[in-house]
């Protein structure tokens, strides 16, 4: 998987899209972070030029078995280490795993929004 197939799958998501955040960050591979979200939440990012993780949102439950089983996930990268995990794409994961993580992470953010914002997003 390269940089233009994650970003399109990501993108293929009802309601989601991306955005480059953090263009006044100290470090170029801060800077460079692309984020995937719906509405204003976040479930997923990654570096554009690196592309060597992802950042997702995961069941904490989840979290510690996938840990466990795979060398290439490890807790989030400057994120809450309970609810993300990062996921390395040239590890032992493979792409398939690694697009439900990234539709699993998805679906917890859609499962946290309020009614309204659920409601609005079966109608996109």
């Amino acid at each position: 998987m390269n940089i233009e197939e994650f970003r399109a799958y990501c993108l293929s998501f009802k309601g989601v899209q991306d955005k480059m955040p953090f263009e006044k960050a100290a470090s170029e591979y801060d800077r460079n972070l692309l984020v995937f979200y719906i509405f204003d939440k976040w479930f997923c990012f990654v570096n554009i030029d690196v592309f060597d993780f992802c950042n997702i949102k995961c069941d904490t439950e989840q979290s510690e078995d996938l840990q466990d089983k795979y060398e290439g996930i490890k807790p989030g990268y400057h994120m809450n280490k309970k609810h993300w995990i990062s996921v390395y794409f040239n590890k032992d994961v493979s792409d398939k795993m690694i697009k439900d993580l990234v539709k699993q992470s998805y679906e917890i953010v859609v499962s946290s929004l309020p009614k309204k914002k659920k409601e609005a997003l079966q109608c996109m």
